[in-house]
């Protein structure tokens, strides 16, 4: 009698602290379409010497439309349209336009309140196979740090700066 009690104690402390240990675990889910609207707002990348890059972004729905253009001395040299919005699956999908290049197709996840990842589309169920892709972090409301990674090595590092 005394082991049954025993093995019964045992076995309810185990379940109750199994249902513990994965209560820790468990994140809650991130509000992707509140966090999409972090990029809301007109940001600037000093690219180089005389050379800004220029990113407007408005609401549209549950995303945003963007608008970029690269002024070189004064003189626009690239431009180009963004339209990022959420697919019947909930996933992130960005289609960017850049005249003269073809377009591009985008899958776009926050994984923190301020950490977001952006890959090529083709890309999106597989991302650790990805060959290129880009991991963003709010500094702040008003600052970005972008990496651009190839073949899981950062190649560039750009920084966003919102222009008010």
């Amino acid at each position: 009698m005394k082991k049954s009690i025993l093995i019964l104690v045992i076995a309810g402390f185990l379940v109750i602290g199994l249902s513990e240990v994965q209560a820790q675990t468990t994140q809650s889910k991130l509000n992707q379409v509140e966090l999409l609207k972090q990029f809301i707002g007109n940001w600037k990348v000093d690219m180089a010497k005389d050379t800004i890059l220029y990113w407007d972004a408005k609401a549209f729905g549950t995303g945003f439309e963007g608008n970029i253009r690269v002024v070189t001395k004064g003189k626009i040299v690239m431009e180009g349209k963004e339209l990022w919005g959420f697919n019947k699956n909930g996933e992130c999908i960005g289609i960017q336009v850049i005249k003269g290049i073809d377009m591009v197709i985008y899958g776009l996840w926050f994984t923190s309140k301020n950490k977001y990842v952006y890959l090529p589309y083709n890309d999106i169920s597989n991302p650790e196979k990805a060959s290129l892709k880009r991991e963003g972090e709010f500094k702040s409301p008003d600052m970005i740090i972008e990496n651009k990674i190839l073949n899981n090595k950062i190649v560039k590092t750009t920084t966003f700066t919102r222009v008010k």
